[in-house]
């Protein structure tokens, strides 16, 4: 096995945690909703959510097939079709709603107490990136922004960007392509067993699980599992040295 050069991360529960359960859900879409009020889509709320929940129901179970990820304009604008409004994907209409949606949901998130320090340790040593599941790419980007984080990455995939998801090979795929590199000299750090682990292990990776919450026993075992972000240096060191 050829040595670590470069260490790719999953986004959220893993560099940036999500606070509070993942209770953003219902306010972001009541400020969503309030702006699209006021641009002119004159239902009430309770309509309104039915539908935007259907759409989201519908478009997954559609997505899943083949581990898609549409862009969240996708979302918003057949949602508004449900409710008898026509606005295409690119409308700017459907664009900032989808922008209001990500505004709420950023107060939800910080990041992990010992990312930027793991960072800058690890950048000394390896080329960075993130792979991330999340249909919204400007919020991530931005998310990286102002938290600081975003000159440590040299790339940076998110699943709405290129509508494909983890585990889904293609969107490893395009991570490794950016870089010019292989997936043997690449570890994969995340905190889901099937997008995140078995997905870059099925990718050629080697993986390194964070341990957040209790989830099913793997059918593939990652190469190191840790409980904080603070121990990855040392996991990444006994990952190489496991495999020379």
């Amino acid at each position: 096995m050829l040595p670590i050069r470069a260490v790719l991360f999953d986004m959220f529960d893993t560099l940036m945690l999500i606070e509070r359960d993942h209770e953003f859900y219902v306010p972001a879409v009541q400020r969503m909703y309030r702006y699209l009020y006021k641009r002119g889509v004159d239902v009430p709320f309770e309509r309104f959510e039915a539908a935007y929940s259907t759409e989201r129901v519908q478009l997954y179970a559609e997505a899943d097939l083949n581990w898609e990820e549409p862009h969240f304009n996708v979302r918003v604008s057949g949602t508004l079709k449900r409710l008898g409004y026509s606005y295409p994907t690119t409308s700017s209409v459907v664009s900032e709603a989808t922008s209001e949606f990500c505004e709420e949901f950023m107060k939800y998130v910080r990041i992990d107490p010992h990312a930027e320090t793991v960072l800058e340790t690890l950048q000394r040593n390896y080329r960075l990136g993130i792979i991330s599941n999340f249909a919204i790419p400007e919020c991530v980007y931005k998310l990286l922004r102002v938290s600081g984080i975003d000159n440590f990455f040299e790339v940076v995939v998110v699943s709405g960007a290129v509508n494909k998801r983890k585990p889904s090979p293609e969107i490893f795929q395009t991570a490794l392509q950016r870089l010019a590199i292989s997936a043997s000299e690449t570890v994969f750090v995340g905190d889901t067993i099937d997008a995140d682990i078995e997905g870059a292990k099925a990718t050629g990776m080697r993986a390194v699980y964070i341990e957040r919450r209790v989830q099913r026993d793997p059918e593939t075992c990652p190469d190191q599992t840790i409980k904080s972000l603070a121990d990855l240096p040392a996991a990444l060191e006994r990952c190489q040295a496991s495999k020379v």
